[in-house]
């Protein structure tokens, strides 16, 4: 069986590689500001090179998980029976034979080597400190299919995996030290890649729990799910809110400007509160994906303006 571009982009759900992208700008952007704010000066909080090894090596545990998710739910039957949307459902590649499970697999190993090679590079080049979060890292990844999605654990481990370690791990890496405003950015971080996957497991609720996935929609619900996505929503808007206060000061006064994409979440928000027994309409998944995408951009944006003329 040949293998085409289309179909390992297919099973890497290359468009949503893009978090990554955002991620470790905003780790990279952090690190800038908490040197510009301590005594080294913003310049040594930044390293073009590292920046771009920890891009390599997130998009590569990235796909990883991605490609193994997608085998599991097709070696589990979930893809067969699930309802695809743009954001959620898989992307339809094994369902339609363009890949095989097997060749889904090979993929997601090899961009798993791929990305423990880039760790491996960062413990010799930064030291120990960087361990347990590549330790953890590494068991969202491996362990998120298999074992995670099924009790309960899959929104947190995303959170983690996709949202505070990478922003945590990429300040680490460009001078050897977390600062403040990595740690307030990781914190809004978790809580967007928390509700993106929550969100998107509401139109999967019947196809995964036939396939014996537990994750939050099916333990606690739709109603009490979607009132977590409510508070997580709001936890990210307050997570910033404190770190810009005179108090903290973890944050700047501009990544208040990372309020902006909230706007996208109002279909969302408005179904979580008024109907979630129905279904989730697309223009809410789309405005959950925009808002976290958004806010990461932003957030970065405002920290390497503030750097820069600070």
């Amino acid at each position: 069986m040949s293998v085409s571009i289309r179909a390992l982009l297919g099973v890497a759900r290359a468009p949503f590689l893009l978090l990554s992208v955002m991620l470790v700008a905003c780790g990279a952007a952090a690190s800038a500001w908490d040197a510009q704010m301590g005594s080294a000066g913003a310049a040594e909080g930044f390293s073009w090179l590292h920046t771009l090894l920890a891009l390599v090596g997130l998009v590569a545990m990235h796909v990883a998980v991605n490609a193994y998710n997608e085998a599991s739910d097709m070696a589990g039957g979930i893809d067969l029976a699930t309802r695809r949307t743009p954001f959620s459902g898989g992307s339809g590649t094994l369902p339609a034979g363009l890949l095989s499970v097997r060749g889904a697999r090979v993929l997601a190993t090899a961009c798993l080597l791929a990305g423990v090679a880039v760790g491996i590079y960062f413990l010799i080049v930064i030291g120990w400190s960087l361990l347990p979060i590549l330790v953890l890292g590494l068991a969202a990844v491996v362990l998120y299919s298999p074992w995670l999605l099924r009790i309960g654990l899959g929104e947190v481990f995303a959170g983690l995996g996709l949202g505070a370690l990478p922003v945590l791990g990429v300040s680490l890496v460009q001078d050897g030290h977390i600062g403040p405003a990595a740690v307030a950015a990781g914190a809004a971080g978790f809580f967007m890649t928390f509700n993106l996957l929550l969100l998107n497991e509401f139109p999967d609720e019947q196809a995964d729990r036939a396939g014996g996935r537990r994750h939050l929609v099916i333990l606690l619900g739709r109603r009490s799910a979607a009132r977590v996505y409510a508070a997580a929503v709001i936890a990210t808007a307050l997570s910033i809110l404190v770190a810009v206060l005179p108090n903290v000061s973890a944050l700047p006064l501009l990544a208040l400007a990372a309020w902006l994409p909230l706007g996208a979440t109002v279909p969302a928000m408005t179904w979580a509160v008024q109907r979630p027994e129905q279904e989730v309409p697309v223009g809410a998944l789309a405005g959950n994906v925009m808002w976290n995408l958004g806010t990461h951009l932003v957030l970065a944006a405002a920290l390497v303006i503030a750097a820069l003329s600070g």
